[in-house]
């Protein structure tokens, strides 16, 4: 069967905007097609350190297991979960695999360039993380890693890898499909992307200083439903949906549709034109919060023995897997 890979970071609390725009739509694949192929679902503990993490790194691993389960995953014999670090082949190929790749293709990766501006020097793994995650893609032959749109040139990255490597070696490595095709796969027209509650130009982020401009899955309701009410939007006479020039109050438009899984277009069509803006922050903030009840009464019946008994079983599938890859690619250096 072929293999779908995905994988969230456990630095801190996941966003509104993570939990609607990474977490269910990666749900609703696993659940859709877990009957014909293989869905690898890890958590990459080693990518978590090349930033600071808020709190305990292992219980943020547990707790990031734990929002995939709350948020509906359907775990059976073809989801695998695992911890990256658990599976050491992961370390081995990503050294093997800095030695086929270049400097400068390293020096041209855009999040590389955004994480370092302004600073005098920054950590190797901020520079080196799209190899481990190229290894993290072709130790399991994933043809499809869903992932966000700041993501793609990694895509792009590990098929050079991989073309670079089975050109010189054989196939040994299955290249993962391209990035059209793997927006194609995921059923989306675009990524999906919630803005900041309070400068809705930029894109909700779990590192944005400001507390008012995310909301966060352990927020309080009530406290979300304040900062949905805070919101930025805009001074027009009457609600209209256009990211480009009205992004406050369309922000707020696509969030209701994606909480209540209705149609953007019909929740656009009933707000459309209407001039009581905080009628729509009154029903959005009711919606965000009803959703953070359900969702963490869930989280709660969730208990840590049974999130680790899902990562041994997984872990045994995945070091399995990786180290009959890391083989082939260590006879093809000498190596063994």
């Amino acid at each position: 069967m072929k293999t779908i890979l995905t994988g969230i970071r456990s630095n801190s609390v996941l966003t509104l905007g993570n939990y609607l725009g990474a977490l269910l739509p990666m749900v609703r694949l696993s659940n859709e097609h877990s009957a014909n192929f293989n869905v690898n679902i890890f958590v990459p503990d080693l990518h978590s350190i090349i930033s600071d993490v808020d709190g305990d790194l292992q219980q943020n691993t547990i707790r990031t297991l734990k929002y995939y389960l709350a948020a509906g995953l359907d775990v059976n014999e073809n989801v695998h979960i695992y911890r990256q670090s658990r599976v050491p082949a992961h370390s081995e190929l990503c050294w093997i695999l800095n030695c086929v790749a270049t400097m400068g293709e390293l020096n041209r990766m855009t999040q590389y360039k955004e994480k370092s501006e302004g600073k005098s020097s920054c950590n190797v793994g901020i520079f080196d993380y799209p190899v481990l995650m190229a290894a993290d893609i072709l130790l399991y032959d994933a043809t499809y890693v869903p992932l966000g749109e700041d993501q793609f040139q990694h895509i792009e990255l590990t098929r050079d890898l991989a073309e670079r490597f089975n050109h010189k070696f054989g196939e040994i490595f299955t290249l993962p499909a391209t990035t059209r095709e793997q927006v194609a796969f995921m059923e989306v027209e675009e990524p999906i992307r919630i803005r900041d509650l309070v400068n809705p130009e930029k894109k909700m982020s779990k590192s944005t200083a400001a507390e008012n401009s995310k909301i966060m899955l352990d927020d309080e309701p009530f406290k979300a439903a304040k900062k949905i009410m805070s919101a930025t939007t805009d001074s027009f006479e009457d609600i209209q949906f256009n990211f480009e020039t009205r992004p406050g109050i369309s922000n707020l438009l696509y969030i209701d549709a994606l909480i209540t899984k209705t149609p953007l277009s019909e929740v656009v069509k009933k707000w459309q034109g209407i001039s009581r803006y905080g009628d729509l922050k009154k029903q959005v903030a009711n919606n965000v919060s009803e959703m953070l009840v359900d969702f963490q009464n869930r989280m709660a019946e969730i208990s840590d023995e049974d999130v680790l008994k899902l990562f041994e079983d997984g872990e045994k599938y995945a070091n399995e897997v990786a180290n009959a890859k890391l083989l082939e690619v260590q006879k093809a250096f000498s190596l063994r």
